[in-house]
């Protein structure tokens, strides 16, 4: 046998062994799902965001051919429904559906139960928008700039609500007081709810809020907007400035929705799943949702979603650094 009949050996060797090597995970991806999935939600049942949820188990069920059950974990910051998802076997049958609050929690909490991205296989995103900066009617400011003036007129500030210690809401004003030199103390509550109402009785002064939480008190005149946080302004209020207009760069804050499964998870099954859920945030019902809640349909590859996150962390804990937060 000549030397060149022995390398062409050795290729035809190597070539099928990659490809008994890949035979396993292309039976995997076939055969799944073999049994229901469950997709954890780190909230409680009835919110905006469990309904998102929902919306997408319902597509998924259908396309998949297998119920997808939707349970509600709430508590912990979205600790316990994580912790429950990293502890799963990584076969796609346990799924966590995940917002901002998944990477500002993990920023904040010193103990977290889980690592980003240790613990998680991102799979897919599927929208996002910007948040609002929302004050009491009473306070009578009408922009960015007369409303960091406010702040400053009182030798104690103003008070600014959120959903909780180490959410997005939390630290969208962290990182508002450090870029503005507002004086505002951050008045955490155990959900948007309470906040919401503490907010429209006047015992707070500013709420950096997600748009379901207050668009229908902002079309109502019932609260002021004054500017929104993303890049560009809102379809919804188009003659809001964002952060940015109003003077103050590099601040575009959105809050964001998307799916992960533990560590580990085959990339066939990850290939599926990203493929079904940007297909489901790109049609009715689910783009609809988005875009009366102020969002919009957002699609990315499993290494794109990694590479957010991992973007995202890094600047929330440089705000929690800078900001001397502690969140136990």
């Amino acid at each position: 046998m000549t030397s060149d009949q022995q390398r062409q050996r050795r290729r035809t060797a190597i070539r099928l062994a990659i490809a008994l090597a890949a035979l396993p995970l292309a039976v995997q991806a076939q055969d799944y799902p073999k049994r229901p999935i469950t997709l954890v939600v780190p909230f409680s049942a009835g919110g905006g965001t469990d309904s998102i949820a929902r919306e997408l188990a319902k597509y998924l069920s259908e396309k998949l051919g297998q119920p997808v059950v939707v349970d509600n974990r709430g508590g912990g910051g979205g600790a316990i429904a994580a912790k429950t998802v990293a502890r799963a076997d990584p076969d796609g049958h346990t799924l966590l559906f995940v917002t901002s609050t998944f990477v500002t929690h993990a920023a904040t909490d010193t103990k977290a139960a889980y690592d980003v991205r240790k613990d998680f296989t991102p799979i897919a995103m599927i929208g996002r928008g910007p948040l609002m900066i929302v004050t009491y009617k009473g306070l009578g400011v009408k922009s960015v700039t007369e409303f960091v003036e406010a702040t400053k007129k009182k030798p104690e500030g103003l008070d600014f609500c959120s959903s909780g210690a180490g959410s997005v809401t939390h630290l969208a004003g962290e990182l508002f007081i450090q870029k503005t030199g507002a004086k505002l103390t951050h008045v955490p509550y155990k959900g948007s709810g309470p906040a919401t109402v503490d907010f429209l009785a006047g015992r707070t002064h500013a709420f950096f809020a997600t748009f379901p939480t207050m668009l229908q008190y902002v079309k109502s005149g019932a609260v002021d907007i004054i500017a929104t946080t993303g890049t560009t302004r809102s379809p919804l209020f188009p003659k809001v400035q964002t952060v940015a207009e109003a003077g103050i760069p590099d601040y575009n804050i959105t809050t964001w929705w998307g799916v992960v499964g533990p560590a580990g998870l085959p990339k066939p099954i990850v290939a599926r799943l990203n493929a079904l859920v940007n297909e489901a945030s790109a049609r009715e019902p689910l783009k609809g949702r988005l875009v009366n809640e102020g969002a919009e349909a957002y699609s990315a590859a499993p290494d794109q979603f990694q590479a957010m996150l991992d973007s995202e962390l890094a600047m929330w804990k440089t705000v929690v650094k800078t900001g001397n937060i502690k969140v136990e």
